[in-house]
């Protein structure tokens, strides 16, 4: 008989800034995750390709056994600076 994971799901949120890129749209990183950085050619996209970098980050760190950080507030004035939450699923 296979054994069955238990998943769940937990809300986290993270400070996402975007910025200009030097070819244009927008560039994001996350200052509580490091590596995390992503970019779109409209804010829109730029904010769907965070969400699932922020995914696969929390992917490799589950492989490796590690926890994901929790998020901190940063202040990155004058770049744009959002909360973005991202509901992932644990083992």
């Amino acid at each position: 008989m296979a054994h069955a994971e238990t998943i769940s799901t937990h809300e986290y949120t993270f400070t996402a800034v975007f910025g200009p890129a030097e070819e244009g749209g927008h560039i994001v990183t996350v200052p509580a995750l490091p590596g995390v950085i992503t970019e779109g050619d409209t804010l829109e996209e730029a904010k769907a390709r965070v969400v699932e970098a922020i995914e696969c980050y929390q992917e490799s760190q589950q492989k490796d056994g590690l926890p994901l950080p929790a998020s901190e507030y940063h202040i990155a004035e004058p770049e744009r600076v959002e909360q973005v939450t991202v509901s992932l699923k644990t083992v």
